[in-house]
C-alpha cells in the first residue's frame, strides 16, 4: 500500500499493533504451598488456594498483603471462586465444596453424595449464583444449588474421561475431558453430551468461550490450540509454534476475544496469545519467576488482566497492552 495524501500532509496506513502482556508477580509468603487458580473478588483483592498448603488467602495488590485461612486437615483445595455469599473452594481431597466467611473465618462443608472418588475440582458460577464444577477421578460433572445446598452429580459417559477444566457460558457448563480427546456439555434435559476431536491422541486440558459462544481449547499432549462451534459441529485446529514441547495449560479470554495460553513445557513458562480474526499467535512473554506450571487463570476486564499462580511460588498478574 502506497502513501495517502490529504491537503499538505502525508499519512502512512497504520500498522496492526500486535497485543502482548506485561507480567507483574507477588512472592507468596506460605513456602512451597502451590498457590493456584486466582479469583477477582472484588477491586483490589484477589482470592486463590494453597493446594499443598492447604489454605484458601486473599492478596490486595496494592499493597502487597496476604492473608490467610485455614481449611480442614486434608482439604487439598483446587479452585476458588466467590460471591455475596462467600469464598467458595474445592476440597479435591476431602470430597467436599467448601464455603468460607472471611468475615470469622468459620467454614461450612457440603459433601459431595456417593461413595466415588467425589473429588471436586474446577468450578464456575451460572447468572444466578449457583455452581457447575468437575470431578476428575469421579468422572463426573456436578452442579451445587447454592440456596438447597443440593448437589447433583452427571455422569461422563467415556469411562476415565477425567473431567477437568471448566467454564460457564449462558449457564451451560463447558468441560474438557482430559483423559480422552473430547469437549463435553450437559444439556437442558440433564444429559451430558461428548464432542470428539479429529485427533485421537488430543488431551483437552483448559478452554474458554468467546462471546460468539465457540468454544477454546489447549491440547496439552500435542500442541494445538482448537476451536469447537456449538452452532455447525465444525473444529478448527491451529498447530502451537512451540508443537508438542509447548504443553499449553492455563488458558483464559480477554475482552477483546483473543485466546491467551501458558506453555507449561517451555522454561521458563511462556505467556502466548492467539488473535483469530488476524489467525496469528503473538510473540511469547516469560513469566519472570519461571512459573515452572501455571495452571489455571481468570481474566479481570477492568484490569484487562489475567491473574494466575505459579508451582515458583508466586501470583501473578499479566496485563495486556493493545
Amino acid at each position: 500500500m502506497g502513501w495517502f495524501t490529504a491537503g499538505l500532509m502525508l499519512f502512512a496506513p497504520l500498522a496492526h499493533a500486535e497485543p502482548t502482556v506485561v507480567v507483574t508477580e507477588w512472592k507468596v509468603p506460605y513456602e512451597d504451598s502451590m498457590p493456584r487458580d486466582p479469583w477477582v473478588g472484588g477491586p483490589d483483592l484477589i482470592w486463590f488456594v494453597g493446594q499443598v498448603g492447604n489454605y484458601v488467602a486473599s492478596l490486595k495488590p496494592s499493597t502487597g498483603e496476604f492473608r490467610r485461612y485455614d481449611l480442614p486437615k486434608g482439604a487439598g483445595p483446587h479452585t476458588v471462586i466467590s460471591n455475596q455469599q462467600g469464598v467458595w473452594y474445592a476440597g479435591n481431597k476431602a470430597a467436599h465444596i467448601g464455603l468460607l466467611n472471611p468475615a470469622n473465618g468459620k467454614i461450612e462443608k457440603i459433601t459431595l453424595p456417593g461413595n466415588g472418588e467425589r473429588d471436586a475440582h474446577t468450578m464456575d458460577f451460572t447468572s444466578d449464583g449457583n455452581i457447575w464444577f468437575t470431578v476428575q477421578q469421579g468422572n463426573q460433572i456436578g452442579f451445587l444449588d447454592t440456596i438447597t445446598r443440593k448437589i447433583k452429580l452427571h455422569d461422563v459417559p467415556t469411562s476415565d474421561a477425567r473431567p477437568y477444566g471448566l467454564v460457564v457460558h449462558n449457564n451451560r457448563p463447558w468441560v474438557v475431558l482430559f483423559g480422552t480427546n473430547k469437549l463435553a456439555t450437559v444439556d437442558e434435559r440433564g444429559k451430558v453430551r461428548e464432542i470428539a476431536l479429529p485427533r485421537k491422541d488430543a488431551r483437552p486440558r483448559r478452554l474458554a468461550v468467546t462471546s460468539d459462544g465457540n468454544v477454546w481449547y489447549g491440547d496439552y499432549a500435542e500442541g494445538y490450540l482448537g476451536r469447537y462451534d456449538p452452532k455447525t459441529g465444525k473444529i478448527n485446529e491451529w498447530k502451537i509454534p512451540s508443537g508438542e514441547d509447548s504443553r499449553p495449560y492455563a488458558l483464559a479470554k480477554d475482552d477483546k476475544d483473543r485466546i491467551w495460553f501458558v506453555e507449561t513445557g517451555i522454561m521458563p513458562n511462556r505467556f502466548v496469545g492467539f488473535d483469530h480474526a488476524e489467525q496469528k499467535f503473538t510473540k511469547p512473554v516469560e513469566i519472570p519467576s519461571g512459573g515452572r506450571t501455571v495452571r489455571h487463570m481468570v481474566f479481570d476486564p477492568v484490569e484487562k488482566a489475567m491473574w494466575f499462580g505459579t508451582d515458583t511460588n508466586t501470583i501473578g498478574k499479566a496485563v495486556v497492552k493493545q
